[in-house]
C-alpha cells in the first residue's frame, strides 16, 4: 500500500514504473544523435530579479527565438509557482514549461498531502532536482535552461533571490539576478547602480520597477534575441508577504513613455 511521502518526483518514479508510461520530465527528449533541429529549439530571453524594500520583483521580455527567427513575441517567462514563489526562465522554453509544471504540482501534492507548505528548502531542492534530471538533455545541446527561483521569505520578512546551473547547483544573490543571452550585456550596470544609488533591497518598488525596465531596454539594444520594451510590454510580477502580483500593463506603458522621453519619474 502507498503512503503519500510528499515528495511528487518519487511519485512520479511509481507510475513510470508500474504504468511503463513515458513522463517526460524523467525522460531524455527523443532527438537524432547529430541532434539537426537543435537549432530549431524556442529559447526565451532576458530575464531580471531584482530585490526592493518589503519583496523581489520579477521582470522579463517576452520574445522567444529559435536559430535568428522570432517565433513568438508574447512568451511568458515570469511565472508564479505557489502564493510567495516566482520562476523566471530563459533558454529551452518548452522544457522549461514542462518543470514549471512539475514544480506547481509538486508544491501542491506536498501541501496536500502533509498538511502544510514545503519549506524554503524543500522548493529550493526540488528546483536542483529538476534541474539534475534535465542535466543529460542540457549536455547533449538541446533542453539547456537556466531558472531564478524568486521568494518571499516570511521567516526573514524579506525577498531572496536564487540562480542555479545546468546540474542544479544553486546560489544565492544578494541584490539582483539575471539569466538569458542579453543578460550578458548588462551585468555590469546592475553593479554600477547598486554602487551609485545604494542597494535596491532599500528602494520602493516602484523604483525598482523604472531600473528593472531600463536594464531590459539595454540588454535589447545589444541582444537580438531580447525583445524590446517597446513593441509588446514586458511581464512583470513580484512577490511580497502579501502574495504574488502582476504589474499592469498600464503602469509598464507609462514608465516606458518616461524612459522615452528622457524622464527621471
Amino acid at each position: 500500500m502507498f503512503t503519500p511521502s510528499g515528495d511528487f518526483y518519487e511519485l512520479l518514479q511509481r507510475y513510470q514504473a508500474q504504468t511503463g508510461a513515458r513522463i517526460p520530465l524523467l525522460s531524455p527528449i527523443d532527438a537524432p544523435a547529430s541532434a539537426p533541429n537543435a537549432a530549431l529549439e524556442v529559447h526565451g530571453t532576458t530575464v531580471i530579479a531584482l530585490k526592493f524594500k518589503g519583496g523581489v520583483l520579477n521582470v522579463g521580455d517576452r520574445r522567444a527565438t529559435a536559430a535568428n527567427a522570432v517565433m513568438y513575441d508574447r512568451a511568458d517567462k515570469i511565472i508564479p509557482l505557489d502564493d510567495h514563489t516566482l520562476i523566471a526562465i530563459a533558454g529551452a522554453y518548452g522544457r522549461a514549461m514542462e518543470v514549471v509544471r512539475y514544480l506547481r504540482h509538486s508544491f501542491k501534492y506536498y501541501a496536500r498531502s502533509q498538511l502544510q507548505p514545503m519549506s524554503l528548502d524543500g522548493k529550493l531542492q526540488e528546483v536542483s532536482r529538476a534541474l539534475a534530471a534535465n542535466l543529460p538533455n542540457a549536455l547533449g545541446g538541446i533542453g539547456l535552461f537556466i531558472p531564478i527561483l524568486s521568494v518571499y521569505d516570511p521567516d526573514q520578512d524579506r525577498g531572496r533571490i536564487f540562480f542555479y546551473d545546468v546540474s542544479g547547483a544553486r546560489f544565492e544573490t544578494p541584490e539582483y539576478g539575471a539569466a538569458g543571452s542579453g543578460s550578458e550585456r548588462i551585468r555590469g550596470v546592475f553593479d554600477y547602480i547598486t554602487k551609485t544609488k545604494g542597494p535596491f533591497s532599500e528602494r520602493p518598488m516602484e523604483e525598482t520597477l523604472r531600473e528593472a525596465i531600463l536594464l531590459l531596454d539595454i540588454a535589447a539594444d545589444l541582444d537580438a534575441a531580447t525583445g524590446g520594451i517597446d513593441k509588446i510590454l514586458p511581464t512583470a510580477r513580484y512577490a511580497t508577504r502579501d502574495g504574488v502580483f502582476e504589474v499592469p500593463e498600464s503602469t509598464i506603458r507609462e514608465i516606458v513613455q518616461s524612459i522615452r522621453s528622457g524622464g527621471n519619474a
